[in-house]
């Protein structure tokens, strides 16, 4: 199992390091769109629609959104850093992707008794296209601005560390549980070890990168740190509530798609919407 995991892991990080350099930003937006997909083809079994033919239903549905949202975001003619205009339709999507990680937020806390809001597998599947298509608008915009490949690599080292950070903190002194009645494991000690190798990380980038102060890391990189648990935490919940492990079997050793991203899915909105904020988009 183990061998098998780090096989799988390899393969992903050279072809996610591969998309990341080698392609121009409309095709990083295309190759995102079918990891978005296949998350949409598994998210919709942890919706309840159990069939082959719902899920790739599903999996259209979202398909067409993205597609509907590439043209409102005018990606077919993004050539360098998004226009002012283009910055505004992001804004749009990024607060939309936001805003439902605020109330996922309240669900997570409030998990079981909040299934009676959300148990419902239409408004799990509307719960599917609020986390993936800001998520994919996140990723989109951030690997669009000057130094996007960075950037991202960046969000990504984000989310890795706030993950292996709260697993160390967590074996060597968690006692306090995070969130109990959705995943067990968590603790409070695991949450601040990861954010304290998230400090550690702003750190470093408001050292070695130049243009890039320590205020303007720290508020680019602790919240997104900060909401990658809850990405995490509200997969498990729709997990926990469909009854299953994984969100699939697609990656040996590694389960799903969902969870390799589902913290991913929340830090990308965030992140993204952070730059926007702190002026790195164009003037």
């Amino acid at each position: 199992m183990l061998k098998q995991r780090v096989i799988t892991a390899v393969v992903l990080i050279a072809v996610f390091l591969a998309v990341l350099v080698y392609l121009p930003v409309p095709w990083f937006a295309a190759f995102v769109a079918g990891v978005v997909l296949v998350g949409a083809w598994e998210w919709a079994n942890l919706a309840g629609l159990e069939s082959a033919w719902q899920r790739r239903l599903y999996a259209a549905a979202v398909g067409v959104v993205l597609i509907a949202t590439a043209f409102y975001l005018a990606l077919p003619t993004l050539e360098g850093p998004p226009t002012l205009e283009q910055n505004a339709g992001f804004r749009n999507l990024l607060v939309v992707g936001c805003t439902w990680w605020a109330v996922a937020l309240l669900w997570v806390q409030g998990y079981p008794q909040s299934a009676l809001l959300w148990q419902s597998r239409w408004v799990r599947a509307l719960m599917g296209l609020l986390v993936l298509v800001p998520a994919w608008a996140g990723l989109v915009y951030v690997r669009a601005l000057d130094q996007g490949a960075w950037l991202v690599l960046l969000m990504v080292v984000c989310v890795a560390s706030a993950d292996i950070g709260a697993y160390f903190a967590g074996r060597r002194w968690g006692r306090h549980k995070l969130a109990p009645a959705v995943s067990p494991g968590k603790t409070w000690e695991g949450f601040a070890g990861g954010l304290a190798l998230n400090l550690v990380l702003v750190l470093l980038v408001g050292w070695l990168w130049g243009g890039l102060s320590y205020g303007l890391a720290l508020a680019i990189i602790v919240p997104t740190a900060l909401v990658s648990v809850l990405g995490d935490l509200q997969e498990s919940m729709l997990k926990r509530h469909r009854g299953v492990k994984d969100s699939s079997a697609l990656l040996p050793g590694h389960g799903g798609v969902l969870d390799r991203v589902d913290s991913l899915t929340a830090a990308a909105p965030v992140f993204a919407l952070a730059l926007l904020a702190i002026g790195w988009a164009p003037a």
